[in-house]
């Protein structure tokens, strides 16, 4: 049972280093940035930023889909999928998918080369457009991180 404990430590380790960096770009990197306090060239400062962590984001993505994955074979889980009682963890499942997706897929890919050629032209727009999408992403990672800490200690909404 140790490997257990020491996955649910790697996993929550990891989560709050992941949602932790969400939450820091969200409320003081972005905002600081838009008001020009990192430079002038807003671009410049959130990508100099942005460079560092997108990679400390993706290793701890890695690191808590690997984790939660483990636990929920070796503890054979896979039937909280099938009820709402549970609905924490179809809610960590999507989080992790959609941040997965994010910084895979999208972000390298596709906004990347369109953020740039938006936050050149049209910096307030562009910039206002990427401090709303990392305040639902916070939001959404909150109520899940709150909903899957009470749940996994037998708290329920239904």
């Amino acid at each position: 049972m140790n490997d257990v404990i020491f996955a649910r430590a790697l996993h929550v380790l990891a989560i709050v280093i992941w949602i932790g960096g969400v939450s820091i770009v969200t409320t003081v990197v972005l905002p600081a940035v838009r008001r020009g306090v990192l430079g002038e060239n807003q671009l410049h400062a959130f990508e100099a930023i942005e460079r560092r962590f997108a990679w400390q984001a993706r290793a701890a993505i890695l690191v808590v889909g690997l984790s939660g994955f483990y636990m929920t074979a070796r503890l054979d889980l896979w039937g909280r999928f099938r009820t709402v009682d549970f609905w924490w963890m179809h809610a960590m499942v999507c989080v992790w998918l959609l941040f997965a997706v994010i910084l895979f897929v999208a972000e390298p890919f596709i906004l990347h080369r369109h953020f740039h050629k938006w936050a050149t032209t049209k910096p307030d727009a562009a910039f206002a457009w990427l401090n709303r999408a990392h305040w639902v992403l916070l939001g959404l990672s909150l109520v899940t991180i709150l909903g899957a800490v009470a749940g996994s200690l037998g708290w329920s909404i239904f």
